[in-house]
């Protein structure tokens, strides 16, 4: 007997495919414009805050990566060396839009009130620093600035904590993961297990060819890699963008000897957990902890 569909029915299946091969197409050859929106919001590629906008002092600093590629970055320090000797550095890895003027609020709170030393820094791409942000592009970024906070005469001996959000988390496991002998401690906020992992729920169009996604990320893997440091989850419980169970799921798959630490915001979402009350006195608790350590 010959088969038979009705000719919407076809023109529906026909549609789907092609819809998912476009989809598949659009994320295999933009997918690092998609992920890395280094132009929002506007004027990001232009304009960069000063940390002196909040009172704050700094070096501008320009570091160059083992590609040859020139980033920005600013240094927030204590003006009396021994102070700054004394207390932690921050490695401030941020979210996936905006620059790194955008966070100098909340380096605000690190330097003022839990008296932090801070690195900041621009990815690649991203507010004044060179080149085009892919995954092997951040990495090399991030490496960079672990090398030179290593090898300042200053802040080289201090402990050092990765805090990263969203995106800017996955950067900060993998720098630790890669290098945890050089670091005291990790948080991290809203950060996924991966992203391949993350479209099926940002883009349930295109999640069946997730596959083709080659920014990869690969935090649950990385995260395990981590055996000895103490880590801070933040998590929002209504993150629109990452599903909550994946920083759940991180949790989990987490297996060191230094404490392993789950702060939950009933209200918060993926961009606002960091306003949301406890957020700060969780970090500061934290930090407290790491001080006490000898």
């Amino acid at each position: 007997m010959t088969s038979y569909l009705p000719w919407y029915l076809s023109y529906s299946l026909a549609a789907a495919a092609v819809a998912v091969l476009s989809g598949g197409a659009l994320l295999y050859h933009f997918q690092c414009e998609i992920i890395y929106p280094a132009n929002f919001p506007e004027g990001s590629r232009t304009n960069v805050a000063k940390p002196s906008q909040y009172g704050l002092p700094f070096e501008d600093l320009t570091l160059t990566t083992s590609d040859n590629v020139k980033i920005r970055a600013y240094l927030i320090k204590h003006l009396d060396d021994s102070k700054a000797r004394q207390r932690p550095t921050i490695l401030y890895l941020h979210a996936n839009a905006g620059n790194m003027g955008h966070r100098l609020s909340i380096a605000n709170v690190f330097h003022k009130e839990f008296e932090c030393n801070v690195f900041m820094l621009s990815y690649r791409g991203y507010g004044l620093s060179e080149g085009s942000p892919t995954e092997k592009g951040l990495r090399k970024d991030a490496q960079a600035a672990l090398d030179y906070i290593k090898k300042h005469p200053i802040i080289g001996k201090t402990k050092l904590i990765a805090y990263g959000q969203s995106i800017g988390g996955a950067v900060s496991i993998d720098i630790v993961a890669r290098n945890e002998a050089l670091f005291s401690g990790l948080i991290i906020e809203n950060t996924f297990l991966s992203l391949p992992k993350v479209i099926p729920h940002v883009l349930p169009m295109i999640s069946r060819v997730a596959f083709l996604c080659h920014q990869i990320w690969d935090s649950e893997r990385m995260i395990q890699q981590i055996t000895r440091l103490p880590v801070l989850f933040l998590s929002g419980r209504k993150d629109e963008l990452v599903p909550p169970s994946h920083m759940r799921e991180l949790h989990r798959l987490l297996d060191t000897t230094g404490k392993s630490i789950w702060c939950e915001f009933p209200d918060g979402t993926h961009n606002d957990t960091c306003l949301k009350p406890g957020y700060f006195d969780a970090i500061k608790g934290f930090l407290d902890g790491i001080m006490s350590r000898k």
